[in-house]
């Protein structure tokens, strides 16, 4: 995909199936309401048990075309090794200055997979150093207004969010974009509930309940939300 000029939103993910299994959802709710939205692996993911550079390749072309987003990239990093250190952090600032996003939406700061806590390190960084003078980073000063945090899965955190998004709608859809992902979610996995779609299921459900709804995507901001008005409360 050619890179954009301009997002309205980008998430950046510390794998390829990060973003969909976090905010697949929201991702899909978004496009149907004409944002543009670009996804930003940080790593290939590789390796892994079942997986391989050309596996995980095909499976998130085929997860990209489901969501249906604007642009998705790879920043090249080195998956389990992945580090908010100096060089990281100049080469995605030089990326939000290229496609200069409104919203960075990216992992929660506190999780047992070091690899998401430190891309939510290093998007937190990048989007202070994407706006500075005087740099070698290619482009012009650019500082998204928001970064908005989504919830990994491999701690069982109940950490009260600041939001909930409706994707009822959106539900099904998701599932499929991570059935892409066979050599993470199919391959080697127990067939007999609960499978990890089960889980996935049973917590957007819950997150849906807490709202009135049939699933949400639950997601924090550390600084304040804004609405518009009350209508935009269910």
């Amino acid at each position: 995909m050619q890179m954009p000029s301009q997002l309205d939103y980008l998430v950046i993910a510390a794998h390829p199936d990060d973003a969909e299994i976090g905010v697949g959802g929201a991702i899909l709710g978004l496009k149907a309401k004409g944002a543009s939205v670009g996804i930003l692996d940080l790593t290939d993911g590789e390796p892994t048990p079942h997986g391989s550079l050309e596996i995980r390749a095909k499976e998130t072309a085929a997860a990209t075309a489901l969501l249906g987003v604007d642009w998705r990239g790879n920043l090249g990093l080195t998956n389990r090794s992945l580090t908010a250190d100096l060089g990281s952090r100049h080469k995605l600032a030089g990326n939000l200055r290229q496609v200069r996003p409104r919203v960075l939406i990216t992992h929660y700061w506190e999780d047992a997979h070091p690899d998401h806590v430190a891309a939510s390190a290093l998007v937190d960084a990048a989007r202070f150093w994407a706006k500075l003078t005087k740099t070698d980073l290619p482009g012009a000063p650019h500082f998204p207004e928001k970064i908005v945090y989504f919830f990994s899965m491999h701690l069982r955190l109940h950490v009260p969010p600041s939001f909930v998004v409706d994707v009822t709608a959106q539900h099904e859809q998701k599932l499929k974009a991570l059935a892409c992902y066979h050599s993470q979610f199919i391959a080697g996995r127990p067939t007999t509930p609960p499978t990890i779609f089960d889980d996935l299921r049973d917590r957007a459900r819950y997150w849906g309940w807490t709202i009135g709804v049939g699933f949400g995507e639950p997601f924090l901001c550390r600084e304040e939300v804004g609405l518009r008005s009350l209508l935009d409360l269910l």
